[in-house]
């Protein structure tokens, strides 16, 4: 089988995906290692045995809903190539506009003083995408802070750690913490396994947060395509101990969180919080009910709402 053979059949065995031609390329320049230029130029390569067994087992995963990013294991996010499983949620271009925010937020910090270390958590990390791609664009711009990822699944937080380790320099989980809570002191970062804020004691300059924030029956309405990705990380409708809240407007955690963020924020601390355009002026109404003051709604790159931000 030719590279232009396989695009042939990957585009007509994947007829039903939104996008065949580009599931069948990502899949095959995963598994020839070629980028988008060679494949390209490479139309009569004739696949190995084993590229063509490895190509026509993901055109079969494909098939059955399974997202592309999952059966190849990484997904690019803010110019980084990210770790994800089936314990994350893939990361979105809509949620870059999050660490754009934090980034804005960080500057006027170090505007007003430029020696400070701001200390900043990334709550529902789930793969740390945002908080890793904040630590990694500060490092290049030589500007210092520390990170705090917490997420309530032990699956998600090791996906972070991974991808921490990937991208951020070398660093081991500290024999002095044990698993589930890893200290990365090379990379200055904390790794947290926790119901929310039960198990931080400290306070942060900034905190960025993607909760689940999707209405339970669409949840539930989302997963039957296939495509796999956790009921934990959508579902905000949902109480302290994960059972269906009776709510169908997926701000049930959001309501637990919010107080607990401005308790969590030092004084002029900052919350940068990703939420459903359904929902994001009710969440704005729940910020201010918490004590946040200044007040917004960001909207994203298709102009839906989709960031509320807020001033302790």
């Amino acid at each position: 089988m030719t590279i232009q053979e396989a695009k042939l059949y990957g585009k007509n065995q994947l007829a039903s995906s939104p996008t065949p031609d580009l599931d069948t390329a990502v899949l095959l320049q995963h598994i020839t290692g070629f980028d988008k230029t060679h494949l390209l130029l490479n139309r009569d390569f004739e696949l190995s045995g084993e590229q063509k067994s490895d190509f026509l087992a993901a055109i079969e995963k494909r098939k059955t809903g399974l997202p592309v990013a999952y059966i190849i294991g990484h997904k690019e996010f803010f110019g980084l190539d990210f770790l994800v499983t089936p314990d994350v949620l893939i990361p979105k271009p809509d949620t870059e506009l999050l660490v754009e925010l934090a980034l804005d937020a960080l500057e006027d910090k170090f505007r007003a003083n430029p020696a400070s270390i701001p200390t900043v958590c990334d709550m529902c990390t789930g793969s740390g995408c945002v908080g890793i791609s904040i630590n990694a664009e500060l490092r290049m711009r030589n500007a210092e802070l520390k990170m705090t990822f917490v997420d309530i699944s032990e699956k998600a937080l090791e996906v972070a750690r991974k991808n921490a380790q990937r991208l951020l320099g070398t660093g081991e989980p500290s024999d002095q913490c044990p698993v589930p809570h890893y200290e990365l002191s090379i990379m200055n970062c904390a790794f947290v396994q926790s119901n929310l804020f039960e198990n931080i004691p400290h306070t942060f300059d900034l905190i960025v947060t993607n909760p689940p924030y999707v209405p339970h029956s669409e949840s539930l309405e989302l997963l039957k395509d296939g495509r796999s990705e956790p009921l934990l990380a959508l579902d905000g409708d949902v109480t302290e101990n994960g059972e269906y809240a009776r709510t169908e407007d997926g701000l049930s955690l959001i309501r637990r969180l919010l107080p607990q963020c401005y308790e969590h924020l030092n004084r002029n601390g900052v919350l940068i919080m990703e939420t459903g355009e359904y929902n994001a002026q009710e969440t704005a109404e729940l910020f201010r009910q918490a004590g946040f003051r200044n007040v917004r709604i960001e909207y994203d790159m298709n102009e839906m709402m989709r960031d509320v931000v807020g001033v302790k």
